[in-house]
């Protein structure tokens, strides 16, 4: 059990299988994930349609039920109601109450979590300000709201019980430019409270300017795990790069590499991009004239 409390998220062999009227199993939607979540950590949870993303979300957020395997979250089995009151969670589409304004939103969750009114009166501006919603905004009815700011009141709402895990599902969707890179600090400074976060995202540059660790899932598959930094290496290539050489000494390092005695040599592997990765796993997986664009779960 220690190693399960010293991280975020840890599941053993996870798997959900949704079965058909008569209980033949139809879809493989997550196939025997192994996954640990450190504490503090930025994790991103990538894949295509259809690769058990969504799935594994509902799984730890105790939505629905595991076909097998295990998991805890914070310590404890997934479902406890204990423990889902220490997460927050913003889903692809938040589904609030349009006839509330801002505030009246903040207000009306923290009272599901029995948040103080003293404390609420203080918190509330504080995560307005923090997602970027001014004063006029704060007072508009959330069915005025664009999709970026729905986004905005959504991730205020996932903070406001203050949670030590936050699940992120798509949380850039909808925002511009200014907004997006606003969303990615604040991700940032999220880990730097020492909170864990979970983000599961299509736009694999945002992934890749937050994550400390992904994995990729390909049909309900665990494909890849790793950090972001040593999975975008090109191990099968190797890069030499030299420093204050003149061109002379280039010209004789390319004759005598090796026999030069050169100390100031930079050895490394060249790196790619987490969107070159991403699409290589997929087609290497994928059958030849198979989709795999068939629906996220």
């Amino acid at each position: 059990m220690q190693e399960k409390t010293a991280t975020a998220i840890h599941t053993e062999g996870l798997t959900k299988i949704y079965r058909d009227f008569w209980g033949r199993d139809k879809v493989v939607a997550l196939d025997g994930l192994d996954l640990s979540i450190n504490r503090g950590e930025v994790f991103g949870l990538l894949g295509p349609n259809g690769s058990g993303k969504s799935t594994a979300i509902k799984l730890l957020l105790g939505l629905i039920f595991p076909t097998r395997g295990k998991a805890w979250v914070l310590g404890d089995p997934i479902g406890s109601n204990e423990v889902n009151k220490r997460i927050g969670f913003l889903p692809e589409e938040s589904y609030l109450y349009r006839f509330l304004n801002g505030e009246e939103t903040l207000k009306f969750y923290g009272r599901l979590f029995k948040i103080p009114s003293r404390d609420l009166k203080r918190r509330v501006p504080e995560l307005l300000d923090i997602v970027g919603l001014d004063a006029k905004a704060r007072k508009r009815k959330l069915r005025e709201y664009s999709k970026g700011m729905a986004r905005r009141i959504g991730l205020a709402q996932a903070l406001i019980n203050d949670p030590e895990l936050i699940l992120l599902d798509e949380p850039t969707t909808g925002l511009d430019p200014i907004g997006t890179r606003e969303m990615k600090d604040l991700i940032l400074s999220l880990k730097n409270q020492g909170k864990t976060v979970l983000l599961c995202s299509h736009l694999l540059a945002d992934v890749q300017d937050v994550c400390d660790r992904i994995t990729i899932l390909f049909k309900g598959k665990r494909m890849e795990l790793g950090a972001v930094k040593d999975l975008l290496q090109v191990r099968d290539v190797t890069q030499i790069s030299f420093k204050g050489m003149n061109e002379s000494q280039l010209s004789q390092v390319k004759q005598f590499l090796g026999t030069m005695g050169v100390n100031n040599a930079e050895i490394t592997h060249p790196t790619t991009t987490l969107e070159d990765l991403f699409i290589r796993i997929v087609r290497e997986n994928t059958a030849v004239g198979q989709s795999y664009t068939s629906g996220d779960r």
